[in-house]
């Protein structure tokens, strides 16, 4: 097999693995690689490439985001307009009744895709010259929803501990064989938390490891220039021109 089909063929067994886990926690959890697959896929497909230069890694699905449409920092109008990705998404077995899974009809913007794909747009306006350069994965295919009327996201870090590392195990385990099969020079986080699960499983010394700040509008850091800061962290790392 060549390189697409053994990343979908490995994906596929990430989402089996991670389907495989049982938690305790009181809240719903969303697998979008389960019941939103074909976009995965296709996305996988089409615009993940070998040999690129940098890997970014997000954390893991947003409730607007990628557990609606699949894809990584998955904003609705950048994965249809600026990605060109539109395809039936199914739902999960189990939904919070005020977070239903209704694909690309969803009408919230995801603040973090939507700055971030806004970004690439602006710098790299034909996509695939930005995945030329880049791939774009998340650590954790799993989405962790509070079971309370807010449906608050609750991230991966905060299982318990047991809990915790059979995730992490499982996710370490993926994220380095893409990282072999891909073979960047460089691994930028988005975000610290990221930029933690890189270094722990980089294992080339000569890799350049680092993050840039998250771009959540609920991250204070982000709300104040984010694209000049990002620039910048970028073209000292030797990454961007």
């Amino acid at each position: 097999m060549g390189f697409t089909e053994d990343l979908v063929l490995r994906t596929r067994q990430l989402c089996e693995q991670v389907n495989a886990l049982s938690f305790t926690y009181d809240g719903y959890i969303y697998n979008p690689l389960d019941y939103a697959w074909d976009m995965h896929r296709t996305y996988l497909e089409r615009y993940v490439r070998k040999g690129v230069s940098v890997l970014m890694l997000g954390m893991n699905p947003g409730p607007f985001g990628m557990m609606q449409t699949g894809v990584p920092f998955g904003e609705v109008n950048a994965v249809r307009d600026y990605l060109a990705l539109d395809l039936p998404v199914g739902k999960p077995a189990v939904e919070h009744p005020n977070r239903p899974v209704v694909g690309m009809a969803i009408k919230r913007s995801e603040g973090s895709g939507k700055r971030l794909w806004a970004l690439m747009k602006e710098l790299w306006p034909n996509p695939d010259d930005f995945f030329d350069i880049h791939c774009m994965f998340n650590y954790c295919p799993l989405g962790f929803l509070d079971s309370g009327k807010t449906a608050k996201n609750f991230t991966p870090d905060h299982l318990p501990k047991q809990e915790k590392l059979a995730l992490e195990a499982v996710c370490d385990s993926y994220l380095k064989d893409v990282i072999a099969m891909i073979g960047p020079k460089a691994l930028i986080g988005v975000g610290k938390y990221a930029q933690a699960k890189l270094e722990a499983v980089n294992d080339d010394p000569s890799r350049i490891v680092d993050s840039i700040i998250h771009p959540s509008p609920g991250n204070p850091q982000a709300n104040v220039n984010w694209n000049g800061k990002t620039m910048e962290k970028m073209k000292v790392l030797g990454l961007w021109q």
